[in-house]
């Protein structure tokens, strides 16, 4: 029993030491460290969103589902302007900046349009789209959801966690 004990123990600091050693690894660390580039080629940085909740909704051209909720994000937009900020980034799974910009250039919606030029999308595990990260105004990594629950769930659902942060 003693012995037990002694390994749970040891256990459970060697989670805590490694939770606390800054592993840039860990989810929250790709997101708070996370470096796009717009379509222009700038840098851009979650931490320059600060005060505002974030979603960062990998996406392609081709993803049906993904353009399904585009409307209902810019609606959150117009109705939060100050509180709420969408990044739209090209996953870089089939397409790059420049499908990216031609879809832009051909709908209203206001995003921040990026590219993910960092693999950002792969280090936090994303394999298909439509692939959301929720920041807090902090900077902190909310959750991580893949798929979509169609244009109204993705509203009711943000719209939700907007007010809940802000």
């Amino acid at each position: 029993m003693k012995y037990l004990l002694s390994s749970i123990f040891l256990v459970g600091m060697l989670l805590f030491m490694s939770a606390c050693s800054g592993d840039p690894n860990t989810p929250e660390a790709i997101v708070e460290n996370a470096v796009f580039a717009d379509l222009d080629g700038n840098e851009v940085h979650v931490s320059d969103f600060e005060g505002k909740l974030l979603i960062i909704d990998f996406w392609e051209t081709w993803c049906g589902p993904c353009l399904q909720v585009f409307p209902s994000l810019d609606q959150l937009r117009e109705e939060y302007p100050d509180n709420f900020e969408v990044l739209a980034v090209t996953a870089g799974m089939n397409e790059g900046p420049e499908d990216a910009r031609a879809f832009a250039e051909e709908n209203d919606y206001d995003f921040n349009w990026l590219y993910d030029q960092n693999g950002v999308f792969t280090k936090l595990g994303g394999y298909a789209i439509p692939f959301k990260v929720f920041v807090d105004p902090d900077g902190n990594l909310i959750k991580i959801e893949m798929g979509s629950y169609g244009r109204e769930g993705d509203y009711n659902r943000t719209k939700a966690m907007i007010e809940e942060y802000m």
